[in-house]
């Protein structure tokens, strides 16, 4: 009977949404248009560079790291301060946005993980972003990339630590289930640690360099590597055939007529790499097809991931789109953005008026105006969508209009680490309880951090 009610109650649901819709409203057009938009430059700008690549390393992690690997560095019993500084400091080397980073999230905490080392590494991905950094101190002042960065390492290692304490029964109970699995797994021959870690380099350097975003000026050395990306993502897949064939028991030919065939897409297409880029994952796909077990076991890994995180990711970028639109945007979501500028501006005055307060402002409004700007500010962080770097042009946008020090920090903080469609993925992964312990984490220490900067900068 419960069932039943609950299918009716979401039917009666679906009706009245669909009766009361204001189709005929300009606002809920334009949103509707924003969610599309954002869909479409999401699956032109980061489905093929970002997500496959990232699919790809995940179902290898589940095939190619043995268990007793990641139990030992990662899990409940190893070491904290080595796993903690490792997973803390991962963006260094991964830029990659909030959404990238779920497929190796999840690759990581499905071989034995634990849930603290695993975390860490869930925000450390996209927050820790060298080239954001840099990008950061530029555009928006040296203090706030210097906080920026301080605060996502600290962060990183404080989320990982609390959620470990907050389910340390869990976490022993998922240890010493995982330790019969992987003592079978010790007893399997295994090849050495130098292939596997070349292997791995490989395919993190093309994910790498297939997405470095231009600089904001075309000279130095973050040009130079923006001006030959391409090259470099040839180098390192060339690299990765070669641990194809030598490691993994590729066929020669088949390797030979991708490279070649994916060489002769690349002189048709000269001013498209993408579709190189393309062409080269179809190949690897159908390699797998035509090989060893565990190349098509690798193939199966990578197609549960995709299946399990695209059609969420797909979801919470249409859901972003149309509540706060898309970068660049000019108020085109449902959600105003006088609105979003009077609440996280610096004088409570902005609101005040906007709500058509009348006479004097409260004091209690003024009081606890601080601390409600980063508390905003991290909330709408960690529910809009950024784009590696996109955060820093539309935080500019949003400080020129009055926001303060304290808010733009708990924005960085909060908004590149974490998304609506990253928490559709991670509560797939986490389960609700898990997954909204690590967002009410993130969410209240962009706030506090918010407001020490806030007061330091005053």
């Amino acid at each position: 009977m419960n069932r039943e009610f609950k299918i009716l109650a979401g039917l009666v649901g679906a009706f009245l949404a669909a009766y009361f819709l204001p189709v005929d409203t300009p606002r809920f057009q334009d949103a509707v248009l924003e969610s599309l938009v954002l869909v479409q430059w999401y699956a032109e700008e980061h489905v093929l560079l970002c997500l496959v690549p990232a699919f790809f390393i995940a179902g290898a992690i589940g095939v190619f790291v043995s268990q007793s690997a990641v139990m030992k560095y990662f899990g409940a019993q190893a070491n904290k301060l080595l796993s903690y500084s490792v997973a803390s400091v991962s963006g260094t080397v991964l830029a990659v946005c909030s959404c990238t980073v779920l497929p190796l999230f999840g690759g990581i905490y499905m071989r034995g993980a634990g849930i603290g080392p695993a975390t860490a590494f869930l925000y450390a991905g996209p927050a820790v972003n060298v080239l954001a950094i840099v990008l950061t101190a530029r555009v928006l002042g040296a203090p706030l990339g210097i906080a920026r960065t301080l605060g996502a390492v600290i962060f990183a290692a404080l989320i990982g630590g609390l959620m470990h304490l907050i389910f340390l029964k869990e976490a022993r109970a998922k240890s010493a289930e995982a330790k019969d699995l992987y003592i079978e797994e010790d007893e399997r021959p295994a090849r050495p640690l130098w292939q596997t870690t070349l292997y791995f380099f490989s395919m993190v350097g093309v994910l790498v360099f297939a997405n470095w975003a231009a600089p904001t000026e075309p000279v130095g050395i973050w040009h130079g590597i923006y001006q030959a990306k391409w090259w470099l993502v040839s180098a390192f897949a060339l690299l990765m055939c070669y641990t194809l064939w030598r490691f993994l028991q590729v066929k020669r030919l088949h390797l030979i007529g991708a490279i070649i065939s994916v060489g002769v897409i690349a002189a048709l297409f000269p001013g498209h790499p993408v579709v190189a880029f393309t062409f080269g994952a179809v190949a690897l796909t159908i390699m797998t097809f035509f090989n060893t077990t565990e190349l098509k076991e690798w193939r199966n890994q990578t197609w549960g991931f995709a299946k399990l995180i695209m059609p969420l990711l797909f979801f919470g970028v249409l859901a972003a789109g149309f509540f706060l639109g898309s970068p660049g945007s000019d108020d085109a979501g449902i959600i105003p953005d006088r609105w979003i500028q009077a609440l996280v501006g610096d004088d409570p005055a902005l609101f005040w008026g906007l709500v058509g307060g009348e006479g004097a402002m409260p004091a209690w409004l003024a009081a606890a105006w601080p601390v409600w700007t980063n508390f905003f500010a991290s909330i709408t962080g960690a529910l809009m969508y950024f784009a590696t770097l996109t955060e820093v042009p539309i935080l500019r946008g949003l400080m020129d209009s009055g926001m303060g020090q304290g808010p733009a920090l708990a924005l960085l903080l909060a908004g590149p680490a974490v998304s609506l469609p990253n928490m559709l993925v991670i509560n797939s992964i986490l389960g609700p309880k898990k997954t909204l312990t690590f967002m009410g984490l993130v969410v209240v220490m962009a706030t506090v951090s918010g407001l020490i900067f806030g007061v330091v900068m005053s």
